[in-house]
């Protein structure tokens, strides 16, 4: 399909059989193999990789993992998730597991991950949220910190924050492209948090289906439209940085045309990078939640989809990959073992 960049997790909290860090510091090495090879096999496909380090949701552990972690010790803390972006324990647990991440040299390769050219970025959360508002400065201060812990061990490698792209109550956007009041409550604030010295490129993530549920398909549409030339503008204008939309998810159905649904959102979402790339804009690309591969659809969601079983999507993403590239050299991340799939291809 032509695509170069993938976002996945490197975390699993907890005590599961999967789970990659078992307690504090305290690593499965199996699971870590497994990191190894996703990493080694997106190099030798060309493939650089966005890796996240821990989840704002409950999945995998996340950040009530870290508080539950330090209730279990005995540590007087708050029982509130927001404890993660406070407590000095609980911080240092989250760097130690950083250090443990960037300092951690390939079973397979021998190649530290903070050296690792397959490496895209690193993702500081999965979609931080708070739990009350009144601890977004809390946030705030988190990102500043982490942001400038990880380029402290690793300078070769881009950071973002991992935002859903929200606008906060003090921003004058918020009552105008945020899907709903409730938005500008989770803490988060897509200016301030994206403007942060340490962050190289802004995050966005775009659900119409579960933002506006009750909106018909030309209103979910429109909404999406002016969420992405909001974020891009601001891109360009205010943050002066590259925009990444990490999560593009909406449901899969058919229309009465027969044309998914998803296509007509993902193409809106398209459209509007392609022109902001060709003016090299702050557009920077778009990435579908959530791609799947046969046998492992027990991951999946409501979102997730295997590609090919979607021909008309298929093409899509195909042809947004080939008209990304007709605008930008190709690096020697390109695919030059295997056959170009743009060849051919009109943008």
């Amino acid at each position: 399909m032509g695509l170069t960049v993938c976002r996945t997790w490197a975390f699993n909290d907890g005590h599961g059989p999967n789970a990659l860090q078992i307690s504090p510091g305290v690593f499965n090495e199996r699971v870590f193999r497994g990191l190894d090879y996703v990493i080694a096999e997106a190099r030798k496909h060309g493939i650089r990789l966005i890796l996240s380090l821990v989840n704002n949701l409950n999945n995998f552990g996340g950040k009530a993992q870290y508080v539950r972690w330090a209730l279990e010790t005995g540590i007087n803390v708050s029982s509130s998730s927001d404890s993660f972006f406070s407590h000095p324990i609980i911080k240092d647990y989250y760097k130690a597991y950083i250090k443990a991440i960037l300092s951690r040299k390939n079973s397979l390769s021998g190649v530290k991950y903070a050296d690792e050219p397959a490496i895209f970025a690193w993702e500081l959360m999965n979609e931080p949220r708070c739990a009350s508002n009144s601890s977004a400065p809390i946030l705030q201060a988190w990102i500043t910190e982490m942001a400038a812990f990880v380029k402290s061990l690793d300078q070769k490698h881009l950071v973002t924050v991992g935002l859903e792209g929200f606008y906060g109550l003090n921003t004058t956007k918020g009552p105008e492209v945020n899907p709903g009041e409730w938005a500008a409550s989770l803490g988060s604030d897509f200016l301030l948090n994206s403007a942060t010295e340490n962050i190289d490129f802004a995050s966005v993530h775009a659900y119409p289906d579960s933002w506006i549920p009750h909106a018909d398909l030309g209103a979910k549409t429109r909404y999406l439209s002016q969420w992405v030339a909001s974020h891009i503008s601001d891109g360009d204008h205010v943050l002066k940085k590259p925009v990444l939309f990490s999560e593009v998810g909406s449901l899969v159905y058919m229309n009465n045309q027969g044309l998914a649904d998803e296509d007509i959102l993902l193409k809106t979402i398209y459209d509007k990078i392609y022109e902001s790339a060709k003016m090299r804009q702050a557009g920077a690309g778009a990435l579908i939640w959530q791609l799947l591969v046969e046998g492992v659809e027990e991951y999946g969601d409501r979102f997730s989809f295997v590609a090919w079983d979607n021909p008309s999507t298929y093409k899509l993403i195909l042809k947004q990959s080939c008209r990304l590239q007709s605008i930008f050299a190709k690096s020697s991340w390109s695919r030059k073992l295997y056959k170009d799939p743009c060849s051919g291809q009109l943008p």
